[in-house]
């Protein structure tokens, strides 16, 4: 096994291991989830041009007659980020002590300022720092103020 499979390897690796902690662990992480909801998608477009580039990679490998095992490594890769980037929906989900968002638990004690934008970008001020929070659907920001209305 070359060095360039062992780079494609842990990546692929990453990437699962993201997949599954992001669809299956942060629902049992903390306390079950009490309120889930879908967010917008970024970075479609960053999210094509890696399978692109990937595919271009599998194309390069199978012209130049590369190794199998390569290919096969890189059409892994390609499943895992099209998943990743394309299948996969963004959620937040909320527990009884805080959120999970992007895969990182916020505690509801962390919020001191919640506000919604004009243009339906709920906004959580945390100290210093902010998450926006863009909803796919805008009925959902109203759950999510009951939600935490109810559970504070």
């Amino acid at each position: 096994m070359s060095f360039t499979d062992i780079v494609i390897l842990v990546l692929t690796l990453a990437f699962f291991a993201f997949a599954l902690y992001d669809e299956i662990l942060i629902n049992h992480l903390k306390s079950p989830t009490l309120l889930s909801i879908p967010l917008l998608r970024r970075s479609r477009a960053d999210g094509m041009i890696f399978v692109i580039l990937v595919a271009i990679l599998i194309g390069n490998n199978i012209h130049a007659h590369g190794s199998t095992f390569t290919t096969w490594l890189l059409s892994a890769l390609a499943l895992v980020g099209f998943y990743i980037f394309w299948i996969r929906t963004p959620r937040i989900r909320f527990k009884k002590a805080g959120f999970f968002f992007s895969g990182f638990w916020t505690p509801y004690s962390k919020i001191t300022a919640m506000n919604l934008s004009e243009d339906g970008v709920l906004v959580f001020q945390l100290g210093e720092r902010q998450l926006l929070i863009c909803v796919r659907n805008i009925d959902d920001l109203e759950k999510i103020y009951k939600f935490i209305v109810n559970n504070q």
